[in-house]
């Protein structure tokens, strides 16, 4: 239980309180390496691949956890914000809400902002300009697929080559998938967090570029390069299968913290 009593330099006794008593699942469900590669004492990008609905609140309570209590926010769906008690729990990590989702529940759909809400790209940057951290599942849905992961968004490769912050990838595995093919609805889950991928030739030629048709063609090229390698790392990370395109771009000045033991799926 030491480990629950770890410092949370960054949260006022109320809410570390509250962050190490949701801890409390995590200390029975989650085993993690590679944990040295989270700190970054700068703005960061954490992204992750994404199986089940459990992980949404476990992991990001976990990642704010090893941070000592600085808030990472994650990317989510508006709705997720507007549930009674979870909204709330949500509100702690300060999350960035995406609206273009339908709720299926027409009380909660009611509630959807009718104003057209800012770009998600240019509030991630911003946030990141301002020193923060965010956290995203490039998949942009829940994936159970127990062996391939799904394409990214391409909205991620813009948020890391207009931002220039680096990308920490954390794959997120289960045991029960190797022994049963399947990813459990709730169950333990292995994190392995790779060392930071920084893309500074790819940034410098995405920024240098114009918003014109033509330019704009060859910024979703770059975007798709980064996503590439990104979902290429997740892959070696989690374990899945990556379908991304290979990148056709110049390589991005990275390392790479694999851990080979863990990995016996092929991918």
């Amino acid at each position: 239980m030491q480990t629950l009593f770890s410092p949370l330099p960054h949260l006022t006794c109320k809410e570390a309180l509250i962050l190490r008593l949701l801890m409390v699942p995590n200390l029975f469900l989650i085993r993690a390496t590679g944990m040295e590669n989270l700190q970054y004492s700068g703005p960061a990008i954490y992204v992750f691949n994404h199986n089940n609905s459990a992980e949404s609140l476990l992991v990001p309570v976990y990642l704010m956890f090893r941070l000592g209590g600085r808030r990472v926010s994650f990317v989510i769906d508006w709705m997720f914000g507007k549930i009674p008690v979870l909204g709330w729990l949500m509100d702690m990590i300060d999350p960035l809400y995406v609206y273009h989702k339908r709720s299926t529940i027409p009380l909660i759909e009611r509630r959807r902002p009718a104003t057209p809400v800012p770009d998600t790209v240019l509030r991630c940057c911003e946030r990141l300009k301002e020193g923060g951290c965010i956290g995203i599942f490039p998949e942009g849905r829940r994936n159970s697929d127990p062996g391939k992961l799904a394409r990214a968004k391409p909205g991620i490769g813009h948020i890391i080559l207009q931002s220039g912050a680096p990308v920490i990838p954390v794959g997120i595995d289960f045991p029960l998938r190797l022994r049963k093919g399947r990813i459990p609805a709730v169950g333990r889950m292995i994190l392995r967090a790779g060392a930071p991928l920084e893309f500074p030739a790819l940034s410098a030629r995405y920024r240098a570029l114009d918003l014109s048709s033509d330019k704009n063609r060859i910024r979703h090229t770059l975007a798709a390069d980064a996503t590439s390698t990104v979902m290429r790392q997740l892959s070696l990370l989690c374990g899945k299968a990556c379908e991304e395109p290979l990148s056709v771009s110049e390589s991005p000045n990275h390392s790479t913290n694999i851990y080979q033991k863990e990995l016996p799926c092929p991918v």
